[in-house]
């Protein structure tokens, strides 16, 4: 008989207070230990196999190009075959695995990354180039991913998420959540601990089996998520890690006949491109591919005259500027009512130009950007920019030995004009004028994403029709549009934001189950 060990309630994990001398301390400490393992080699994994190839991923220090994160293995077409029927396989007896008993390993896992919780955050200062509390954040994240997957599957597995079933006479009705099969996780490189741990995760404790293909700028973060899954005995073939290029091995698996379900957080393009090469039902092929995708966002802050202005103008840059822009939630444009347009443009003006840039590792406000493919992009786009609006600070490259660029930001902008409408992903952020707080709210809506947004009001009715009528999966009142916590702002969004998939919430293991109905004559 299995024993099962009773858990507190969730609760999401704490953030590091920085400032305490203590935790600096031990921040400082864990980076100068990671940077001892830096410049490692890689393997891929499948099944109970660890195989060194001769094609290698180069992960880079985006703050320091000089510097090796470490040299991964690539996989290829034969070896995403190898990791398909290695998974087929072992789905065979870990969707009889008991999911208290799948739950253990997420519990387990939990309790080993919070130990070694600024070892994981170093790893993604240096990779990811993010600060001190943004890597500290997606640490947390990823902790709150796996306790609370965890309680979500005992809780799926011990009674239905409707309503009781109908009592008929004579039946005994049940239905039960079953695991679908083969998955893959197309994980970005914007969160690639929290999101690649928690969509691999959530697939995981449902029953099925995953191959991981991790974002290939960040690819040695989720190598050290592998090696903490196969230390707290999760069996091998549940998770297999193979890295490589987006056509062998990502298409390749993608319209594999085997394949049950995508899980992919990325770019708009390579969403919708997953999304219909998926839809087509191979040789072979008796399901209909599920879909699970965030695909990005042009998020905002709207702010009516009523609002806090100086809460509203630091909810604006820091919902802009976090971890460079480099967040689908980022909030890269602003809409504001005339009346107080002009006090909050100034007033955002000056706290961004109050924002430092340098080395993560030296815990600047502002970082780099992760390669030069997006500084380019970033720069094009800031180009445009100024035909389309009014630059007030930033605009260029910064000094430094990776891929800086300066916290920009552009007033004066129209509600068609491409960077209001157009996801740029990077430290850009657009500034436009409304007649009054509907018009605001109009032009919020005007765009083809529908991810997060914010509105800053003092006016309670205002602030209901905001709640009603602005069109996102995520919606803050009075706060920044960024930093959704696990269990409290499930989270995605509308349009081409992606599937309304929401991660973190209630619903969202049910997207990597479905549901059996036994009925039964007494």
């Amino acid at each position: 008989m299995t024993t099962v060990t009773q858990h507190a309630p969730f609760k999401n994990e704490p953030f590091t207070n920085f400032t305490l001398e203590e935790n600096k301390q031990s921040m400082v400490a864990a980076l100068a230990k990671v940077k001892t393992e830096l410049g490692r080699k890689y393997p891929l994994v499948i099944g109970n196999e660890k195989l060194f190839t001769e094609e290698q991923t180069i992960s880079i220090n985006p703050g320091n190009v000089d510097e090796v994160i470490g040299s991964v293995s690539k996989g290829n077409k034969e070896l995403a075959e190898k990791a398909m029927q290695e998974a087929l396989k072992t789905f065979e007896t870990w969707k009889k695995v008991v999911p208290t008993e799948r739950a253990e390993y997420l519990f387990k896992a939990a309790n080993l990354m919070r130990q070694r919780k600024h070892e994981f955050s170093s790893y993604l200062v240096y990779e990811s180039g993010k600060n001190w509390a943004e890597a500290d954040a997606d640490t947390a994240e990823a902790i709150d991913f796996l306790e609370f997957y965890a309680r979500e599957m005992i809780r799926l597995s011990e009674t239905s998420i409707l309503q009781p079933l109908v009592n008929i006479e004579g039946e005994d009705n049940q239905i039960s959540y079953i695991p679908l099969g083969v998955g893959i996780v197309i994980s970005p490189f914007n969160f690639p601990l929290a999101i690649m741990a928690g969509t691999t995760v959530a697939a995981i404790v449902s029953g099925n089996t995953v191959i991981l293909k991790p974002a290939d700028a960040t690819p040695v973060i989720a190598a050290k998520f592998v090696e903490l899954m196969e230390e707290v005995g999760l069996p091998s073939g549940v998770l297999n890690y193979l890295p490589g290029d987006g056509i062998d091995v990502g298409e390749y698996l993608v319209e594999h006949p085997s394949t049950r379900f995508i899980s992919f957080t990325g770019s708009r393009a390579v969403g919708c491109r997953i999304y219909e090469r998926a839809s087509k039902v191979q040789p072979g092929q008796l399901w209909l591919k599920r879909v699970i995708a965030e695909m990005g966002g042009k998020d905002g802050v709207v702010v009516d005259e009523t609002a806090d202005l100086d809460a509203a103008a630091a909810a604006i840059v820091a919902s802009a500027f976090g971890f460079q822009g480099q967040k689908c939630s980022a909030g890269s444009r602003a809409i504001i009512v005339e009346s107080v347009y002009d006090e909050v443009v100034e007033k955002v003006t000056e706290l961004t130009k109050n924002l430092t840039v340098g080395l993560p590792a030296e815990n600047f406000a502002v970082g780099p950007v992760i390669d030069q493919k997006s500084v380019d992009k970033i720069m094009g786009y800031i180009e445009i920019g100024k035909t389309e609006g009014r630059l007030l600070t930033g605009g260029s490259r910064t000094e430094g030995n990776g891929f800086y660029i300066e916290p920009t930001v552009i007033a004066d902008v129209q509600p068609k004009a491409r960077i209001m409408q157009e996801e740029i992903f990077g430290p850009v952020l657009a500034l436009a004028k409304a007649a009054d707080w509907q018009d605001a709210i109009e032009i919020f809506n005007d765009t083809d994403y529908g991810l997060t947004g914010a509105y800053h009001s003092k006016n309670e009715e205002r602030i209901q029709y905001a709640l009603e009528n602005m069109h996102c999966g995520n919606l803050y009142i009075n706060k920044k549009c960024t930093g959704a916590l696990v269990g409290a702002h499930p989270f995605g969004g509308f349009n081409m934001s992606g599937t309304d998939s929401k991660a973190g919430g209630y619903d969202y293991l049910l997207l990597f189950t479905q549901a059996k109905l036994k009925s039964r004559k007494l």
